[in-house]
């Protein structure tokens, strides 16, 4: 409800307060996922004094505002020249890596109009970014196997989905639910050996797998530098450690990047180009992303890069040592998933990491691929890797004890069999509290129930349930 009268900004900064007192904690490295730390107050500081000293300026028109223009072009320079294209690439600094995805998917198509129905053909590890911008843009998604033992595209599959209507092959650096990097010299050869595009999604690694090859990890080729490869997604917001809202997509080609810009003459109104989806934009984040690259430097990435691998390496082994898991794969950079024996419930283990005030992610099954916890290491995990390491044996052998989530007999069947559009919201928020969901309560939910169920269910149904969930929680 509006007030009728304006409240101080000490009232409202308390009323935040409160309203994240259930938040879970973006400081720290007790929450694996979401968010990226450096461990670093002053950079933090910097980031969000630049981001509010460009709050008001509106990135719809850069001839109004030409920091604007000068800003993008030092950030976007600076991701080129770390990712194969010298500082001249053309490329776009966007809202996140969905929006980069977006755009890279639009370019593709727009410079493919001949192919009719066009496809994109990507592997089922490849971000769900990939399936939003095929529906948005009226694509058909093939999607393709990764090896079972290293979660790894597999080229030759990927060159068998090649048709006359593929506008767009995809590779990731590294896939987000394993963390390992795709065969992507491979994969975008045979792209271009059919005359078709390869986006490779680094939008996790393209800010860090360069430094960890300079800290000595093993890096494979991934960047513009691959022949074939035609574009890249480069997420800063996770590895550049800037505020949410920054990412970049590269083009190794001019002509590409104008195939992702949107111009409109056909009304009497103002000008309309838009270089991204969105229109009016506040350069709160490309401030904030221009700021936190200047005041870490080469050398502090690099540093964090170190204090990144070297908690990754002592996450692997430590994990490996407890009884009841593994990790799945051998990750190429700082994503960790690992699953549990048929004793050991990650859905359980997940919830009881929680009540000790760590969340590890939890990941459902999917094409073969175990129901797994996935852990983002980030520049601050070194100095609480041990304490992590403690955590995840302790929950595991509470989950150890406590058994499998237990699900109500045949829920998972009757959830599949629902016609959930005809289900009105009240039903619905009464069919999750016999899971024991409460979506009108407070805190930190257990959720083990919930990710049984669903790990239960095919896709589409599991889509179906998330949609009605987020309706009933916003009301």
């Amino acid at each position: 409800m509006l007030p009728e009268n304006g409240r101080s900004a000490d009232e409202l900064l308390a009323e935040i307060a409160r309203l994240r007192q259930d938040d879970l904690q973006v400081r720290g490295g007790k929450v694996t996922a979401y968010v990226y730390d450096t461990g670093r107050a002053e950079v933090h500081e910097a980031a969000a004094r630049a981001y509010a000293q460009m709050l008001e300026v509106n990135t719809l028109d850069p001839t109004a505002f030409p920091s604007v223009v000068a800003m993008e072009r030092q950030v976007v320079g600076a991701v080129a020249s770390l990712l194969g294209g010298g500082p001249g690439a053309p490329g776009i600094f966007t809202s996140g890596g969905t929006e980069s995805i977006m755009l890279a998917v639009k370019a593709a198509r727009d410079v493919r109009r001949d192919a009719g129905r066009a496809e994109i053909v990507v592997p089922v590890t490849a971000h769900p970014a990939f399936h939003k911008a095929a529906h948005y843009l009226g694509l058909d998604v093939v999607a393709v196997p990764v090896d079972p033992a290293t979660f790894r595209a597999d080229p030759a599959a990927t060159a068998a989905a090649i048709t006359p209507a593929t506008v767009l092959v995809v590779a990731s650096a590294p896939s987000y639910p394993q963390g390992v990097v795709d065969p992507v010299t491979e994969i975008a050869a045979a792209a271009a050996a059919r005359g078709v595009p390869c986006h490779v999604d680094a939008c996790v690694g393209g800010w860090l797998l360069p430094w960890l090859a300079e800290a000595g990890q093993p890096v494979p080729p991934f960047d513009l530098s691959v022949p074939g490869v035609t574009s890249i997604s480069c997420d800063l917001h996770k590895y550049g450690y800037t505020p949410k809202g920054a990412s970049v997509v590269l083009f190794a080609d001019p002509a590409m990047r104008r195939a992702a810009y949107f111009a409109s003459g056909a009304w009497p109104g103002y000008t309309i180009i838009n270089s991204t989806v969105q229109s009016s934009k506040s350069a709160g984040p490309l401030g904030g992303a221009w700021a936190t690259l200047n005041a870490i430097g080469r050398d502090g990435y690099l540093d964090l890069a170190k204090n990144t691998l070297a908690a990754t390496r002592r996450l692997i082994d430590g994990i490996g040592e407890i009884p009841g898991l593994r990790v799945l794969g051998e990750p190429d950079s700082s994503l960790v998933a690992f699953t549990g024996d048929g004793e050991v419930d990650v859905f359980v283990l997940s919830d009881e990491a929680r009540k000790l005030g760590w969340f590890l992610q939890p990941q459902l099954s999917y094409a073969g691929i175990p129901a797994n916890l996935h852990i983002t290491v980030t520049g601050v995990t070194l100095a609480g890797v041990d304490a992590m390491l403690e955590v995840i044996a302790a929950s595991a052998r509470a989950a150890r004890e406590k058994g499998p989530a237990q699900v109500p007999d045949g829920l998972p069947e009757i959830l599949a069999s629902l016609d959930l559009d005809a289900l009105d919201d009240a039903t619905f928020s009464e069919l999750a509290a016999s899971v024991g969901v409460d979506l009108g309560g407070s805190g930190q939910p257990e959720m083990a129930v919930v990710n049984t169920v669903l790990d239960a269910l095919p896709a589409a149904t599991r889509e179906a349930i998330l949609i009605r969930f987020l309706s009933v929680l916003y009301g």
